[in-house]
């Protein structure tokens, strides 16, 4: 390759790396007939907005729904219906709460492998437009994949509610105990190649939400402490921006929960919570070199004047 060649493209990445990035947030939806039934409208004005890809953080329904097979078709049909890439990462409603009388009495464990065959059976986005993603190696988790746009990497993590299926006693589930080692592992290797490859952020997209508030008392919930312990560690070493995408709680709200051993919040971490049932609507979060802009739309929009 020509010299003068070589540095037109160094040039090219690193301007590609230097853009503004924008996406939206939404999560803890549809929960009922009538949210399923205006969550296309939402896509529709998110696609108009002119984000990047729309990012869902898990529960793709209500709690008392049932797990059935044809209800995730459904809410495949939908994602793939977007006009711009999707991601999406599972919630406790889709999986380990299926296990309840009213969602069908399944295997949670059946039900999150029947999510891993229907929405992430390749190394891509969902959406009518895609792009592809780096998926956890190992090939056990593919809902634990990463992707960098505009020199900031997007990490996706299986961390539900529900005390992060730790279960019921003082002892954690198997499942628990399988899982979040690798949950851990990824997060920290994520950071990692964030650091090495001088990102300006990294956001990290689950659907619980992990108990900020108590950990910082000293009284962390104990399916999280560990992920909270080592999100502290990444981000008090990180030098750009850390956001965390989540739902679960149904509070829509932005804001900088994360405090070091000290109890000083750090300065380079925020919060996102999406809206939730019984509230809908959607975050836009616009990135941009070491800028952090939002923006909350509720919906049905506001009418205009």
């Amino acid at each position: 390759m020509k010299p003068w060649l070589a540095v037109c493209l160094l040039l090219l990445a690193a301007l590609a790396r230097a853009e503004a990035i924008s996406f939206a947030a939404i999560g803890d939806t549809p929960y009922s007939a009538r949210e399923r039934a205006q969550l296309p409208g939402i896509l529709n004005d998110i696609a108009d907005s002119g984000v990047d890809f729309v990012v869902h953080v898990g529960d793709i329904k209500g709690g008392q729904e049932r797990c059935d097979d044809s209800l995730f078709v459904d809410r495949l049909s939908l994602f793939d219906a977007s006009h711009l890439p999707f991601v999406y990462v599972p919630g406790d409603n889709e999986w380990t709460d299926c296990d309840r009388l009213s969602n069908g009495s399944y295997d949670p464990l059946e039900r999150l492998n029947k999510l891993r065959s229907l929405f992430w059976p390749f190394p891509e986005t969902l959406g009518q437009k895609r792009f592809r993603v780096e998926r956890q190696p190992g090939g056990a988790y593919p809902e634990h994949f990463r992707f960098i746009r505009g020199g900031v990497m997007f990490v996706a993590l299986n961390l539900p509610g529900s005390n992060n299926n730790w279960g019921m006693t003082e002892v954690p589930s198997a499942e628990f105990q399988q899982r979040n080692p690798v949950v851990l592992t990824w997060m920290k290797d994520s950071f990692a190649q964030a650091r090495a490859e001088k990102l300006s952020a990294i956001v990290l997209l689950f659907q619980a939400n992990p108990g900020f508030k108590h950990y910082a008392q000293g009284l962390p919930h104990q399916g999280y402490a560990e992920f909270l312990k080592q999100l502290r560690h990444e981000t008090a070493h990180f030098g750009g921006l850390v956001l965390a995408v989540h739902g679960d709680t149904h509070t829509a709200r932005i804001d900088h929960p994360l405090r070091d051993e000290q109890g000083k919040p750090l300065a380079n971490f925020t919060r996102i919570e999406t809206f939730g049932y019984p509230s809908m609507g959607w975050t836009k979060v616009t990135l941009d070199g070491n800028s952090l802009r939002h923006a909350m739309h509720p919906w049905p929009p506001a009418p205009t004047p």
